[in-house]
């Protein structure tokens, strides 16, 4: 065999055409080389943190989501208290003297008074309700985000009816509060892997 022959594995390397056996076969300038068959990792996302853990920042829309629910336990408890006012002021108004006969009087203020301190103390839970939520957006899980959708929706209807005028600001919120809570990167935040309790 020569030098020249291409089956010779022993022989100078082919200026063109097909290589020899002897040498091991070269990719091309800029193509870059593959290495034992795996492919390469995709790329990481920064904005999911990337890596192992996920998502290690809590994203802007959930953040923002966060701050609405805290919006929405202060007006409540704004609406706490005009309504303790209230049922005060009916208290009051059914021990003045003047009224203390009128019999018809007398049982609507029983019953407005008992109401109003009924809806005072269901203003309040739901308000204790969005500031839980909003504590557990850093550590919960998919639970507190299904829960967040839940009670921003039921939030979002009463706001609309019955209280149609002061509860608009409430509907606008928790609106919002779905939106954010339920794109792809709050799921993301939500769905990712949790650091082990000690």
């Amino acid at each position: 065999m020569s030098n020249g022959d291409p089956n010779n594995p022993y022989g100078q390397p082919q200026q063109g055409g097909q290589p020899g056996y002897g040498y091991p076969q070269q990719a091309p300038q800029g193509v870059p080389q593959q290495g034992y068959g795996y492919p390469s990792a995709p790329p990481v996302n920064p904005q999911f943190g990337g890596g192992y853990g996920g998502v290690q920042e809590m994203p802007g829309g959930v953040k923002a989501a966060r701050v609405m629910l805290y919006v929405i336990a202060g007006l409540q408890l704004i609406g706490v208290i005009l309504i303790a006012l209230s049922a005060a002021a009916v208290n009051a108004a059914k021990n003045d003297e003047t009224l203390k006969d009128d019999v018809q009087f007398q049982q609507l203020a029983d019953y407005s008074s008992s109401a109003l301190w009924i809806i005072a103390v269901i203003a309040l839970v739901w308000g204790a309700l969005a500031v839980y939520l909003a504590v557990k957006f850093g550590k919960g899980g998919n639970g507190i985000r299904i829960f967040a959708i839940v009670f921003a929706s039921i939030t979002a209807l009463l706001g609309i009816y019955p209280f149609i005028v002061v509860g608009l600001v409430h509907t606008v919120l928790s609106v919002l509060v779905i939106v954010f809570v339920a794109k792809s990167d709050g799921g993301a935040w939500f769905n990712r892997q949790q650091q082990p309790q000690y």
